[in-house]
């Protein structure tokens, strides 16, 4: 038996009465959650400890940590990057960062939008969205720049939640001129320094705007699936790119 508020109850009745109760969900299908920003603050936390450990090991664990396609490193003795099989290169440079003002920008950004998108889209699907466009710009930064070319940051990731947010809001009714405008900046920006990764932007945006696109409009019915079906589609595109552009290097 199970103690209740009044008396006791049988374990079959509780759990048939658990059954007849919905749990609260938004309209885009994200269950509501009294702790609506804790994913966002989570990945805030996670680029800033990677940002410490970093600067604590110092260039040779940077150079381990950041994407490139194929370069030599004295350290290893050789050839390394994604070509050479360090897949992971194309998850832990979206979260590194090597100078403060990069990490605080892209850190802003993500609250701003992140605090914005994770109430509504709920915790599964945001992080979802986050990891996918993040390494969607790894694949398009390591597909389209030079194979020498390091490439560090989560502005792919924070492009992907910009691209999203316009869809969303637009579904919403939101007011996102502020997203448009750091949008349109950003990418200006991007364009006019050398300094700047605009494939890892436009990768991540990409990415954010298709998945924005289905998590916004599938119908309630289908929307588990179709959301499912999305999220796969974007992971098996960025495979087929790193793999079209690891048999290129090879």
């Amino acid at each position: 038996m199970i103690s209740a508020a009044v008396g006791f109850q049988c374990p079959n009745c509780v759990r048939e009465g658990s059954r007849d109760i919905r749990v609260p969900r938004t309209r885009l299908g994200g269950k509501v959650q009294a702790n609506s920003d804790i994913v966002t603050k989570t990945l805030i936390g996670i680029n800033v400890g990677v940002f410490v450990l970093a600067l604590l090991g110092g260039a040779p664990l940077q150079a381990r940590l950041l994407l490139i396609g194929r370069g030599f490193s004295a350290d290893a003795g050789g050839l390394v990057g994604v070509a050479h099989g360090d897949w992971y290169r194309l998850v832990t440079a979206m979260f590194l960062h090597t100078q403060p003002l990069h990490l605080a920008l892209n850190m802003f950004a993500l609250w701003i939008f992140g605090s914005q998108l994770e109430p509504v889209l709920g915790r599964i699907r945001f992080v979802t969205l986050y990891l996918l466009c993040g390494i969607a710009g790894c694949a398009a930064s390591y597909a389209f720049s030079h194979p020498n070319q390091a490439s560090l940051g989560a502005s792919g990731a924070v492009f992907g939640l910009v691209g999203a947010a316009l869809v969303i809001g637009r579904r919403l009714s939101w007011d996102m001129s502020m997203a448009a405008t750091f949008l349109g900046l950003s990418l200006v920006i991007g364009f006019m320094s050398e300094r700047i990764d605009w494939r890892a932007h436009l990768g991540g945006l990409v990415a954010g705007l298709a998945l924005g696109a289905v998590f916004a409009y599938a119908p309630t019915k289908l929307r588990n699936p179709l959301h499912l079906g999305a999220a796969a589609g974007v992971l098996l595109v960025v495979i087929v790119i790193v793999g079209w552009r690891t048999a290129a290097l090879s």
